[in-house]
């Protein structure tokens, strides 16, 4: 059974003509011609950014561009790349009570700076702070997995370092990876995008660093963000492979 947590509006069906660059993607908006749309997902989403691939975007009150381009159609639902929508997912989740991992937990900041690094949130769980970060998890791997990264990221491993810096010295962490893909399975790293990624994971997973995963899509009939599944299985490969290698 799902749950809603957002209700969008003015969404626009669109066709995708080609990635531009990180941020910029050329579509076709129904009714109204071609166009420019942002994009916030910084992943190199190549199962998405197809032609003709049928989409959905916003317009765009304030930049450049005049559409956000925030999901992809997929079996009749669509993933949700937007990142920012995924965070504001996470939230409502958090804030409804939906996520058992996260009972009687708030929200007490946002963007909280930690060594060299800006994580996403400091929540507070029965009075005990719990650091996490959040990754976005929109591409579909072998067997309904959704994985992560698609390519590698620095800025990921750097998170996870972090993470794993506050739980030795004692504090509760908690990585989230947000399944953002229909009928999600579980979520697994995704070792050919970048390998230090998945080692580190399993690492960190072993000296005390929360590894949690949810499902959540767009679906398009009602024009709402939906909670699949709140509580996705979540897949580690083991390692003996050295951090600094």
């Amino acid at each position: 059974m799902t749950y809603t947590l957002l209700r969008l509006s003015d969404v626009r069906r669109c066709r995708i003509l080609g990635r531009d660059n990180r941020f910029t993607v050329a579509v076709v908006v129904e009714g109204e011609g071609e166009s420019k749309a942002y994009i916030n997902n910084t992943g190199r989403l190549f199962e998405y950014m197809v032609p003709g691939r049928l989409a959905y975007c916003t317009a765009k009150r304030e930049g450049r561009l005049p559409y956000r381009l925030f999901a992809v159609s997929e079996e009749g639902l669509a993933a949700l790349i937007d990142t920012w929508l995924q965070m504001r997912g996470f939230e409502k989740a958090v804030s409804d009570d939906m996520l058992p991992w996260m009972r009687g937990c708030s929200i007490a900041r946002r963007n909280p700076r930690v060594g060299g690094s800006i994580l996403d949130y400091l929540a507070l769980c029965r009075g005990e702070r719990v650091w996490i970060e959040v990754k976005s998890a929109a591409m579909r791997g072998p067997g309904g997995y959704a994985m992560y990264p698609d390519c590698p990221s620095l800025r990921g491993r750097r998170h996870i370092l972090e993470l794993m810096n506050l739980s030795l010295n004692g504090e509760r962490t908690l990585l989230v990876f947000i399944a953002a893909i229909p009928g999600a399975k579980g979520f697994k790293p995704y070792e050919k995008g970048d390998p230090k990624i998945a080692r580190l994971l399993s690492e960190a997973a072993s000296i005390g660093v929360g590894v949690r995963a949810l499902s959540l899509h767009y679906d398009p009939a009602s024009s709402s963000i939906v909670l699949e599944n709140p509580d996705l299985p979540v897949a580690l490969g083991n390692t003996n492979i050295p951090l600094g290698s």
